[in-house]
């Protein structure tokens, strides 16, 4: 507080000006004094605040020396860490860089792991990958092989198809021709029957008609029998006439009118005789005539009965010939549909066989790409060996455990090839 606030504080208080006159100096001593307490309080503080500084400065001086010295230490045992040598190990101390030594010296522990582990890594990627493209490149070269073998077997399939196609046409055209043979069977077999039943009739009439020559031969033996008999009356009437002629003459005049009745029924027996005469050679020419019919019946019939069973023979050869059609007919129809049938897979086996080009040809290009994308996969990996080389690792007994494990794998991916390569020789031949 200053003199000028004492004196506004007191001036709602203060009496008339005489009052004023006898507390102003007081007043300003009492502001005096409080304005040198101020002051020499703040005088105490500051010393006692720069001994305070000084004493920290000395301690943080001190402290920053060793500080100091502690990094250039560390800096110092970590200076071969920049050239990659992974084999330093920071002194862990109580000095402020203790922890960072303790943290730097697991950073150090765990990327030595790491570059272990990269370096077999490493390894076993570069010969995977020389593994993988030698695999590749053989893959590649089969695809090659392989795309021409389908190429091939594709031309060979689309003319199987076109073969397979024209055998199915050749086959509904036999088809045709078969069905068109047992109709033509069909109607010989109904002709051979018509012609059979024609021939039975006609050897029904050969037979009838044969029966009755005979019965006219009969008829003939029978007027034969007749005409000697006739022949035999005229004989006998000759000789009566011949004696009652005999007779009149010895009789005279009483027995001329019987003499003319003998001599007319002598000329009538004689006209009778030549008559029968006539008729039996008549009868007879007759006879010959019938026998000869009833033998050339005979014959006809025997030639009739023959071709009858000709042509029931050929009736049952045509039937046969129509069994047979129809069963090459539904042969070759079933031909035909299994035709129909190879032709569809075959159309079908083409297209697969396109679609089975196309798909190789895109293996083949996937393959080029999988062995290119490998060869860069080499490229990076001799690159990750060629970084990780730069590194310095202690020669540990893990260590060479872990290199002779990535040289087995090395060892057993280079066996593991050539038995690839063998099963492959073997699948293209």
């Amino acid at each position: 507080m200053d003199a000028r606030d004492i004196a506004a504080a007191a001036a709602p208080s203060a009496t008339p000006a005489a009052a004023v006159l006898v507390w102003a100096p007081l007043l300003l001593l009492a502001a005096g004094l409080a304005l040198l307490i101020a002051a020499l309080v703040a005088t105490l503080r500051m010393r006692r605040v720069v001994e305070r500084q000084r004493v920290s400065a000395d301690a943080q001086r001190r402290e920053s020396d060793r500080n100091q010295q502690a990094i250039l230490r560390l800096l110092d045992e970590l200076s071969s860490l920049a050239d990659g040598d992974l084999t330093v190990q920071a002194t862990v101390t109580e000095d402020i860089t203790g922890a960072i030594a303790d943290s730097i010296n697991y950073a150090v522990d765990a990327l030595r792991g790491l570059v272990t582990t990269i370096n077999g890594s490493a390894i076993q990627l570069e010969s995977a990958t020389r593994q993988t493209q030698a695999l590749s490149q053989h893959l590649a070269r089969a695809s090659g092989a392989q795309s021409k073998q389908i190429a091939s077997a594709t031309e060979s399939a689309a003319s199987m198809a076109g073969s397979v196609e024209e055998v199915s046409g050749n086959a509904e055209r036999a088809a045709d021709v078969a069905r068109h043979s047992v109709e033509v069977a069909h109607k010989g077999g109904d002709a051979v029957r018509r012609t059979i039943d024609g021939m039975n009739t006609i050897r029904e009439t050969i037979q009838e008609t044969s029966k009755r020559i005979k019965r006219l031969g009969e008829s003939s033996q029978e007027i034969g029998n007749i005409v000697e008999l006739i022949n035999d009356i005229a004989e006998q009437t000759n000789i009566l006439a011949l004696n009652a002629s005999i007779q009149s003459s010895m009789a005279g005049e009483a027995g001329r009118g019987f003499a003319v009745v003998a001599d007319e029924v002598q000329r009538l027996a004689e006209r009778a005789a030549n008559s029968t005469k006539q008729i039996e050679v008549l009868v007879r020419t007759i006879q010959t005539d019938t026998n000869e019919a009833v033998v050339s019946m005979e014959r006809s019939t025997t030639d009739v009965v023959g071709g009858a069973l000709l042509a029931e023979n050929a009736g049952a050869a045509l039937e046969e010939i129509e069994q047979v059609s129809n069963q090459i007919a539904s042969l070759v129809q079933n031909i035909s549909g299994s035709a129909r049938q190879q032709t569809h897979a075959a159309q079908n086996i083409a297209r697969n066989m396109q679609a089975l080009k196309e798909i190789s040809a895109q293996t083949a290009e996937s393959t080029n790409a999988t062995s290119t994308a490998i060869a860069k996969l080499a490229e990076l990996s001799a690159g990750l060996r060629k970084s990780a080389a730069g590194f310095r690792l202690p020669a540990s007994p893990d260590e060479r455990l872990v290199s002779s494990s990535a040289v087995r794998r090395v060892e057993d991916a280079t066996l593991n090839t050539a038995k690839v390569r063998q099963i492959s020789a073997l699948g293209g031949s």
